[in-house]
């Protein structure tokens, strides 16, 4: 389920690291170089507008925290910068990852994120999703859970934002999409699996998700038992993009879901474009909505636009009996929430070889990509 373009995590940190920084005016310049001078660091400058210098690995925090002080915002993200381990000039493939120094700054900051891929410090928690009529299990929502290097899990919002503030987003996504689908495979879960993935995190549908569909049919899956949810859809500003995504994912014979409908404009809007298989109720519409008029008109105008359409609605963020009873005589189909299951993790139900199996057809296939 991997491919080198949206899964590489470069690392931009040595023993001894050489900074290739250009700048995008005198002026910054002028701060690059003082910072250098005053932390009497070994520095050259190699033209108007790109300085070189040497920082040992205990100096890098303070180095880079003091840089992130010392430039404006505007500075930071124009600000181009690789790294080298000699003080020879950067090659084409060094070159080839030149990010912004505000990037450099987040990816720093990140160490740990990368660390806890690497070592596979992460886990896939799922949730119930149940039916209106006899609460029967209909399906399981797949939530990623990353570990820090104390064995704490960290918010997973938290640890997407700063996946993406550190350029991470792609390679964090696809490793919690294919965590989802080996913790779900190992414990043997019944009914279908929801997969959720941020289309940001996608350069080219054809491409980055061929593997992952392969992946899932190796492994003994049904492509109509695996529904793919695209969340963050109050930001989807490709539309064309996001419509290649869900075409891919349909004609392998996947189904597809929108996240937290309701929560603005967009998703209508996305609801009327993309027609989906099943739509979620965000869950703030959900709280109360027994007893908020207001949240009733919303949500009842909300499940007649999607059963016009075939498509079924799942309620999410269900806490007390009371919204679950209103919500199925508005004819919702599916019910999720803390009413019938907190999200959580489930022991692998398969045999010692059995899992081998599984992690072998979910291993990149070189050690190209470098998560």
């Amino acid at each position: 389920m991997y491919c080198a373009d949206c899964e590489s995590v470069d690392d931009y940190f040595f023993e001894t690291t050489y900074f290739w920084i250009f700048v995008p005016t005198v002026e910054t310049f002028g701060k690059v170089a003082g910072l250098c001078g005053s932390m009497q660091l070994n520095a050259q400058q190699e033209s108007s507008h790109c300085i070189s210098c040497l920082v040992n690995s205990s100096q890098i925090q303070r180095f880079l925290t003091s840089l992130n002080g010392a430039l404006e915002s505007k500075e930071l993200e124009n600000t181009k910068v690789t790294t080298t381990e000699t003080s020879d000039s950067p090659n084409i493939d060094e070159m080839g990852r030149m990010t912004t120094l505000a990037i450099l700054f987040n990816r720093f900051q990140a160490k740990w994120l990368v660390e806890s891929v690497e070592q596979e410090r992460y886990e896939s928690w799922f949730q119930p999703i149940v039916r209106v009529e006899d609460k029967s299990n209909f399906a399981h929502e797949g939530l990623f859970r990353v570990r820090d290097d104390h064995g704490s899990i960290v918010p997973p919002a938290l640890a997407f934002k700063l996946a993406e503030s550190s350029d991470l987003l792609f390679s964090l996504d696809l490793v919690a999409r294919r965590s989802a689908v080996e913790c779900a495979a190992k414990a043997k879960l019944g009914g279908k699996l929801f997969i959720n993935f941020n289309p940001s995190s996608i350069y080219d549908p054809s491409y980055c998700l061929r593997a992952t569909a392969s992946s899932i049919n190796e492994i003994g899956m049904k492509p109509e038992d695996v529904v793919f949810e695209v969340t963050e859809t109050h930001r989807a500003t490709d539309i064309n993009h996001l419509k290649g995504i869900l075409a891919f994912y349909r004609n392998a014979g996947f189904q597809v879901a929108l996240d937290d409908i309701g929560s603005g404009w967009s998703g209508l809007n996305l609801l009327q474009t993309l027609r989906p298989d099943y739509v979620k109720i965000d869950m703030e519409l959900v709280r109360d909505v027994h007893i908020d008029e207001y949240k009733q008109n919303i949500v009842t105008n909300l499940i007649r636009i999607a059963k016009a359409n075939n498509i079924e609605v799942i309620a999410e963020g269900i806490e007390v009996e009371e919204e679950a009873q209103w919500l199925a005589n508005a004819k919702a189909d599916y019910l999720q929430g803390y009413l019938y299951g907190k999200p959580k993790a489930y022991e692998p139900e398969l045999s010692g070889d059995e899992q081998q199996k599984i992690d072998e057809s979910l291993k990149p296939l070189d050690n190209a990509a470098n998560v």
